[in-house]
């Protein structure tokens, strides 16, 4: 499935086409960079054998799910929609020389905002700022109508000082007003925190997810929340995300799907957090239908406390065959459970509801596009998790794309960081498996594993929890990666492949993650300070055994693992005191991991790291465009939906922008 070859669909859309004559072609990944970031399409495997309604299903939840773009804009920044907008304009009325050199950095610019949803990087948090310079910005935006809009927005592109962080994490000012993210509008971190704690009910079993769906606004002296929902905040959008919602009901594949679709509906209705829960209930006991998605406020991550949700959408159906892997896996969840390196406290007595698929994408939306995720694991509610289970799913075609467009090019990080021949033949043979397999893990079993202690807020952790279950997520994985029932189950055919995924999260998180942020700025990214902090705590306690080991040849670093089962030991160890901090909401300890080894980057190996990975000539970051779904009519009739693959990223935003405009 992973070489497969496709005939690529062609259509008057007015985008840029793959196309091909009746022979088939190899399908190119990789269709644009520019800065940091490398844009590659995906194939949809398996969709010529979806039913007629099951494509027309997955339509109708594809265009929901697009109608939401301008949300995850909006909750970016204050002004993205309106800089999105001069962009646009910019780009499709300016009549000037298109082959200078300034206006090819503003074009430069234009891809990185379109790629962040707003003007801040989506994972280092900075401001982008563009390359041309301000005259000549200036310049462009009164060309094409837009000089009006100059005293105001110039100076929230230009001025580095200004909102200079999407969601600032230091401790030299607020977290919240030093924050442009647009969930909290003039309050402060300790305001926030008061307003929040004083919903909470200790004794709560089933507590709604306080602020997950709203903006938080401070006028005079009254706080209040504006709520995302029709007649509300972003009322407008979820009108038309709710349009297709109901076109999709319609033609769902079971009386199941279109219960939950109206939940959903009846949610983004009243804002009422308790059709959330109610909605998340109904969707994670689904655990038949081949055709799922998300749609909603879902992930707490771009927020500085960790509890107000980005939109996001991603629409899918179940890979079959691949999805006997995680089957083995959900339905033996109860053992991993048991045997759990935790405290017996801290284990749920009886695992319920955990079920596990692998799925291909044929949309990604809001805060899932054009950057994504490989695995998802939710709902995200430790009580709806707790006694009704949880969905996870590995995301294949998209594994598969990041695999096959490194496949497809010249140099890799493997030859640059690999220690030597055995660990580059190791990992090309077991890399692919055992990374899938720790996805599996990760999502299936680790986010759902654990239970917190009666009375402790699932909020407890605060700006620190995002990056901390990550972690406890990541050691579940780690750890039982390299346990023999990965054999005895038959999900690996050999006892130390564990250790190619091994060698390269050791790798990663010490060294190569580190591409990825300009020298002299910290770690600031939740996915990323939990692979620095697993990595450095599992590098200094195990110094004196020299479990990994720091060699330098030839003026190069490497880091080498000589004792693979005592560093699975530290994970097992690790991922106790983790899970101990969460189940206890203990925040001191959890903020001291974080900052003592999440944060920090050793200055002389991240200007290594940079030097060396800049001669691969390599992005550190990769998203994606979409596949179109295009009626095909017939006498009046829809009679099938067809895949076209567009390889024209900047086109896609455009279209976008004009098609699913609702701010």
């Amino acid at each position: 499935m992973r070489f497969i070859k496709i005939m690529l669909l062609v259509s008057g859309l007015g985008f840029m086409l793959s196309s091909c004559s009746e022979k088939e072609v190899e399908f190119k990944y990789s269709v644009d960079e520019f800065a940091d970031i490398e844009v590659l399409r995906y194939q949809v495997p398996g969709w010529d054998k979806l039913t007629l309604g099951q494509k027309e299903y997955l339509y109708h939840l594809s265009e929901a799910a697009k109608a939401g773009r301008d949300i995850i804009w909006d909750q970016n920044f204050k002004y993205n929609l309106k800089i999105r907008k001069v962009l646009e304009n910019i780009i499709e009325n300016y009549k000037g020389d298109k082959e200078s050199m300034q206006y090819k950095d503003f074009l430069v610019y234009a891809k990185r905002v379109f790629f962040s949803n707003g003007i801040h990087h989506h994972y280092a948090e900075d401001k982008i700022l563009p390359a041309c310079s301000q005259e000549y910005f200036e310049s462009l935006m009164s060309e094409v109508g837009d000089e009006a809009k100059i005293e105001e927005l110039i100076p929230i592109i230009f001025n580095p000082e200004l909102y200079f962080q999407r969601k600032y994490q230091g401790d030299k000012e607020d977290l919240l007003l030093a924050s442009s993210v647009n969930f909290y509008d003039g309050v402060t971190k300790e305001e926030a925190v008061k307003f929040y704690d004083a919903k909470e009910n200790p004794k709560d079993t089933c507590p709604v997810s306080y602020g997950l769906n709203s903006k938080l606004v401070k006028n005079g002296n009254t706080i209040s929340e504006e709520v995302y929902k029709v007649g509300g905040l972003y009322g407008s959008a979820l009108n038309v995300i709710i349009s297709h919602l109901e076109k999709a009901k319609a033609v769902a594949e079971n009386d199941i799907q279109k219960n939950y679709i109206t939940e959903l509906i009846d949610y983004y209705k009243t804002g009422d957090l308790k059709l959330w829960d109610k909605y998340n209930v109904s969707w994670v006991k689904d655990t038949e239908s081949d055709v799922d998605f998300v749609n909603g406020f879902v992930e707490d991550y771009n927020d500085p406390l960790g509890r107000k949700a980005t939109w996001e959408s991603v629409v899918n159906f179940r890979d079959i065959v691949a999805s006997k892997r995680t089957s083995i896996i959900s339905s033996n969840a109860q053992w991993f459970e048991d045997n759990s390196p935790i405290d017996p406290r801290f284990r749920k007595e009886k695992v319920k509801g955990v079920s596990a698929k692998v799925i291909n994408v044929v949309c990604i939306a809001g805060d899932s596009y054009p950057a994504t995720a490989i695995g998802i694991n939710l709902p995200n509610a430790d009580w709806i998790r707790k006694e009704y289970g949880s969905k996870s799913v590995t995301i294949a075609n998209i594994s598969a794309a990041y695999d096959e467009a490194s496949n497809q090019r010249p140099k890799s990080i493997l030859t640059e960081f690999a220690w030597d021949q055995a660990e580059i033949d190791l990992i090309k043979k077991y890399g692919s498996v055992t990374g899938d397999l720790h996805t599996d893990l990760h999502e299936c079993l680790g986010h759902g594993s654990g239970q917190l202690l009666e009375g402790v807020s699932p909020s407890a952790l605060k700006e620190y929890s995002s990056a901390l279950e990550e972690s406890r997520a990541d050691l579940f994985a780690l750890y039982y990666l390299a346990d023999p029932k990965m054999i005895e189950l038959g999900i690996l055919d050999n006892p130390n492949a564990y250790k190619a995924e091994y060698i390269n999260y050791i790798r990663n998180g010490l060294f190569t993650q580190f591409t990825r942020v300009e020298l002299g700025k910290t770690n600031t990214q939740a996915h990323m300070q939990c692979r620095k902090l697993i990595a450095e705590w599992c590098f200094e306690k195990g110094k004196n055994e020299n479990i990994i080991e720091k060699r330098v040849r030839d003026g190069k670093t490497y880091f080498v693992i000589n004792d693979f089962e005592k560093l699975r030991d530290l994970f097992g160890q690790m991922l106790g005191e983790i899970q101990r901090i969460k189940s206890e909401g203990d925040f001191e300890a959890g903020k001291n991991l974080i900052e003592k080894y999440a944060v920090n980057i050793d200055p002389a190996l991240h200007k290594e790291v940079r030097e060396r990975y800049a001669t691969l000539d390599l992005k550190p970051y990769r998203g994606f465009i979409n596949p179109e779904i295009v009626p095909v009519e017939k006498n009046g009739k829809i009679v099938d939906y067809n895949l076209v693959y567009f390889d024209d990223f900047l086109q896609q935003q455009l279209e976008y922008g004009k098609k699913y405009a609702t701010l």
